[in-house]
């Protein structure tokens, strides 16, 4: 009897680990899932085979890396799919430390992680490498913000974190008073580019080398939570275009997410996540399965075989889950 390899799975309380755990299961292969989260107070962690709660602890204590080092030894982990950004963050910080316990991590190129984790020194990084930079500024009193970036609507968005988590647009400079005050002074101001109808999320499958498995392109419509609420698989030869170039100056390793607008044919980049994103599961479901590119690429060692991509569209919607206590006895 084949052992099932046994995989950790993060953020499971979020929507992202619950699609690992979802592509995981579709991708049929022998798994036991063990879901790591804060909380137990979710589907999640019904969803995996087995759980285990983080310590109430912040991740700079010796009790957090404990935790970590236990947990991949003592239950003979294969393989770990960080969902969270945090996450990822975490055990790349510390993966040579964790590396006597056996257990493989999926993780991006460590400066990949490193120079994404703040949009400005990114964008920079784009400038630096001949790519097309939304237009941007740091910190900026109103009037110069205009002259520099257009006429109104402006964003702000915060230098660190992912999604569309703290991202305002401004009309005025009261909004711009108003919105630095609750942000400090962390943040960077952007033109608006593009449309909501011109948005695309991209799945880009790094081999290390600046090569990626054929990219899964969605264009997107978001909630108004800021995450991906419904798609459609598109061919988009500009986008496509602009995957390559990108991948081949910043050489991703795995699971890869680049996020653009269009206009005409113009492809700005907002951000590239180099990890599983929360629209995982929406890309298993058309032949695109990071979990199961994951496992044979960092687990095995060899290169995924070429996705089957199927054309369609798909939607987010809320469903009812329920556990019932137990009947008295």
């Amino acid at each position: 009897m084949i052992r099932p390899l046994r995989i950790v799975v993060t953020g499971v309380g979020a929507i992202i680990g619950q699609g690992i755990v979802r592509s995981l299961r579709r991708s049929r292969r022998a798994v036991h899932i063990l879901g790591v989260d804060r909380s137990d107070a979710s589907p999640g962690p019904r969803m995996c085979d087995d759980f285990r709660k983080k310590p109430a602890c912040d991740e700079s204590e010796p009790e957090y890396l404990a935790f970590w080092r236990a947990l991949l030894a003592d239950e003979v982990i294969d393989l770990v799919l960080p969902g969270l950004e945090n996450d990822v963050h975490y055990l790349d910080s510390v993966r040579d430390r964790l590396a006597q316990t056996g257990a493989c991590i999926a993780l991006n190129r460590h400066a990949l992680i490193a120079l994404t984790a703040d949009k400005w020194h990114f964008g920079e990084a784009l400038t630096a490498g001949g790519f097309t930079r939304i237009p941007s500024l740091l910190p900026a009193d109103w009037e110069t913000a205009v002259r520099g970036l257009g006429p109104p609507p402006l964003l702000l968005k915060p230098r660190r974190g992912n999604g569309s988590r703290g991202i305002v647009r401004l009309r005025d400079e009261e909004d711009l008073a108003y919105w630095s005050r609750r942000t400090g002074s962390d943040f960077l101001l952007q033109r608006i580019v593009g449309t909501d109808d011109e948005e695309y999320t991209v799945g880009a499958f790094g081999l290390g080398d600046g090569r990626t498995l054929p990219p899964i392109i969605f264009r997107r419509r978001l909630s108004p939570a800021g995450s991906t609420q419904s798609v459609e698989v598109v061919r988009d030869p500009e986008i496509a275009a602009a995957t390559r170039a990108l991948c081949a100056h910043f050489q991703p390793i795995g699971a890869t997410n680049l996020q653009f607008r269009k206009e005409g044919s113009q492809c700005f980049l907002l951000e590239i996540n180099p990890r599983i994103s929360s629209s995982t599961s929406l890309r298993a479901a058309f032949g695109y399965n990071e979990a199961a590119m994951s496992i044979d690429f960092h687990l095995l060692g060899r290169v995924p075989a070429t996705p089957r991509i199927r054309g369609g569209r798909g939607w987010r919607y809320a469903e009812d889950f329920v556990v019932h206590d137990r009947a008295p006895r």
